[in-house]
């Protein structure tokens, strides 16, 4: 009974912060976290210690893959090098730097316990920052960047303090670190991909929308528990899985599976990711009361953790110095590219086959080279439209805040480390400094420096042209001589003009009368059905080659659904 009481408590309290954060323009993690501060040093208020394997292995591949599950997988490849960068470099980078401001203001802690404590404070957590962003209307590459930084670090600093832990009982080269990341990686991608692709496929096959939901809850852990126990990347594995899963299910997932899926999911992620921010603040007056003075002071402590926090924020930003003229060297080239794919596009239209796409599989069959060409002339423009300036590098340079994986990952170092309380609460001071400092200025920031938003104007023009490809193929349906019923029966003209004038190919008013045999409520469901299912079948392949923003395809994916989902439903 007291649990249940706690646990109502807990989702009141949630809801009550993130209505009131809405109100006075602050981030609800944010405000979750100082609340949860306030709340550790209230009289008769029990420790709160958190089993670090809750969030590890309860808590974060949830919502990670939740997070994949919305990430555009096109966007994710055009911007790996950025995201590569900032969560396996930055994140190997900030391990080191820290590892040796450890081990020099902590004489007798080692290098093994100072490299595993830098893995701990080295992943950042997006959650803030994207929030913050979404509400200031930060460019959708750049949130892009950051929720995909945010997906892949916590799998990097975990697989080193897995190796820096291994250290502290015996020695381990550099190069088997590095072997043993490269074999984490390799079999989280292989793991992840299977469970992916084998969940799309079984839920493909489930007709009944609260067993497909149901099933989705598990393909986190499906995809996390067999890649631990292969001594892989699990949190890598959820994400790619995730990714796998948000890209093919809207080709063999139904409409309205995927609509409730998405509620539903979302619902979990809000009371998850409040919950842990929460529980991160109410840590505190725990932390402090573990810390023996004896051997390292919680005032030395607590400026040790300062002093790492913005060690952290200075290597976060000489690091994005150079990424940020890296992407804008890729634009000049990009420009510079636009001539060479105009002359490629030439060459196959008379026939000709480019050297540089002569080899490899399809090289003979020039419809594919169409395809692979125009693909790569989409992703060309992308990186000249979507230029990448240093206002948007401020942005990613000060959104390097630190979260809850930070604290848990701290509290999974082994009961023998030394100075080992100091070394959770200079985790926790980590992550609560960035968090505070940089979630509450970030808008000021990102005011400051005005970032330009993504073009709303080109936007409408381009969701015009979506939407005449769309109606278009939906043309080509209503207009094909062979067209009829499963059963072979012809539709009615007054169906297939109703269904015309609904889809906005030809304004044709409905004319005639339907036989009184005929149910022309059945034959509507069928013909439209038949007709989004062709416009959903041109929307994916305009997905595949990058057409347009992925901001643009998700707008429409979701109206698809929505229209899907009413004849879907009358079908059950």
């Amino acid at each position: 009974m007291e649990l249940t009481i706690i646990a109502v408590l807990g989702v009141i309290s949630i809801v009550a912060v993130a209505a009131l954060s809405r109100r006075i323009g602050v981030a609800a993690p944010l405000s979750l976290v100082m609340v949860g501060l306030v709340l550790s040093f209230m009289p008769g208020l029990p420790h709160i210690e958190i089993e670090p394997e809750i969030i590890l292995t309860v808590v974060l591949p949830p919502l990670l893959y939740a997070a994949a599950v919305h990430m555009p997988a096109i966007d994710f490849r055009r911007d790996f090098k950025a995201i590569f960068r900032l969560s396996v470099v930055l994140v190997a980078v900030t391990t080191l730097c820290s590892g040796y401001l450890f081990a020099w203001l902590i004489p007798g802690l080692g290098l093994a316990a100072a490299f595993a404590l830098g893995a701990v404070i080295s992943p950042t957590d997006a959650v803030a920052a994207t929030s913050v962003g979404k509400k200031l209307g930060l460019p959708s590459r750049l949130t892009t960047i950051l929720e995909g930084e945010g997906l892949v670090n916590d799998a990097s600093s975990l697989v080193l303090l897995a190796s820096a832990v291994s250290a502290l009982h015996t020695s381990v080269p550099l190069w088997r670190v590095g072997t043993d990341f490269a074999v984490a990686v390799v079999i989280a991608v292989l793991v992840g991909a299977f469970v992916g692709l084998a969940s799309v496929f079984v839920r493909s096959r489930l007709t009944d929308t609260v067993a497909n939901t149901a099933l989705s809850f598990v393909v986190p852990f499906l995809a996390f528990l067999p890649a631990e126990e292969l001594g892989a990347s699990g949190v890598l594995a959820v994400v790619v899985a995730g990714l796998v899963n948000g890209n093919l299910s809207p080709r063999f997932i139904r409409a309205r599976d995927r609509l409730a899926e998405n509620t539903n999911w979302m619902t979990i992620s809000f009371l998850l990711e409040s919950a842990i921010f929460l529980l991160m603040g109410l840590q505190l007056r725990t932390l402090l009361d573990q810390t023996d003075d004896a051997h390292l002071p919680v005032a030395g402590t607590i400026g040790i953790g300062l002093l790492a926090a913005l060690l952290a924020i200075a290597i976060r930003a000489l690091f994005v110095a150079p990424l940020v003229s890296s992407l804008r060297h890729d634009a000049d080239r990009a420009e510079s590219y636009r001539s060479v794919f105009d002359d490629l596009a030439d060459q196959l239209a008379r026939g000709e086959l480019p050297r540089r796409f002569d080899r490899g599989p399809g090289k003979k069959d020039p419809e594919r080279l169409r395809k692979r060409l125009d693909q790569r002339k989409r992703d060309n423009e992308f990186f000249i439209n979507e230029r990448f300036g240093w206002r948007g590098g401020v942005v990613i340079a000060w959104s390097g805040m630190r979260g809850a994986v930070t604290v848990a990952a701290a509290q999974t170092l082994p009961p023998d480390t030394p100075f080992r309380p100091q070394l959770l609460l200079i985790a926790f001071i980590v992550a609560v400094t960035t968090l505070l400092l940089q979630g509450l200025t970030l808008p000021w920031v990102i005011k400051k420096v005005r970032v330009p938003a993504d073009d709303t104007s080109a936007d409408r023009a381009a969701y015009v042209e979506l939407l005449e490809d769309l109606s278009q193929r939906a043309a080509e349906v209503l207009d094909d001589p062979g067209l009829a019923r499963p059963d072979g029966t012809p539709f009615e003209p007054v169906v297939v003009a109703r269904v015309r004038e609904e889809t906005a190919v030809r304004r044709v008013p409905p004319t005639g009368t339907v036989p009184d045999d005929v149910d022309p409520r059945e034959q509507y469901r069928e013909l439209s059905l038949l007709v989004l299912s062709a416009e959903q079948d041109e929307l994916l392949r305009v997905r595949s080659m990058g057409a347009y923003s992925s901001r643009l395809l998700t707008f429409a994916q979701d109206r698809m659904d929505r229209r899907l989902a009413q004849f879907q439903q009358a079908e059950a």
